[in-house]
């Protein structure tokens, strides 16, 4: 069975994680804990429930906004003409052993759950993720995210509403 946590140094092996993306495996490695201490992403990982330590996939969370200029024209017209507040996923992994068994998906859920939650006690708009080349793009767009205005590789989610 899956779970997610939050990362925890003493329990979860980062040293172990490769998905064959060489600074993402690098961000785990060396980056996550710090970054998760300081405030600056929450670190999400994925396990199983039967070897806690192991981390199967991971995602990270912070706050952000977007210039209201970013979204669709039929988004914009139900926005205040300031930036608005968002969440951005700003790195998603899953380990090489876990490809092609819908991990991938499983992250995204987990994160867009998280944010639906967040948003319930913070005000977001959407959940906003930057893809790495054009394969990331497409797997976010199968989610439903829509590219941005003038950053076509940065793409969006918008959150509904409440």
């Amino acid at each position: 069975m899956l779970e997610e946590h939050v990362i925890d140094v003493r329990v979860h092996d980062r040293a172990a994680f490769h998905c064959g993306v060489p600074v993402l495996d690098d961000y785990v490695h060396t980056y996550a804990a710090q970054q998760h201490a300081k405030g600056i992403s929450t670190v999400l990982v994925i396990v199983d429930k039967a070897a806690p330590s192991k981390i199967l996939g991971f995602y990270t969370l912070s706050a952000v906004q977007i210039d209201v200029q970013q979204v669709s024209d039929t988004e914009r017209k139900k926005l205040p003409r300031y930036p608005v507040p968002c969440f951005r996923m700003g790195r998603l992994a899953r380990g090489m052993e876990s490809h092609g068994a819908g991990l991938g998906e499983f992250l995204i859920g987990c994160a867009v759950d998280r944010c639906l939650h967040a948003r319930s006690l913070v005000g977001a708009y959407a959940l906003l993720v930057d893809a790495q080349d054009e394969k990331a793009k497409s797997f976010y767009e199968r989610y439903g995210f829509i590219p941005c205005g003038d950053t076509p590789m940065a793409l969006y989610l918008p959150l509904g509403c409440a």
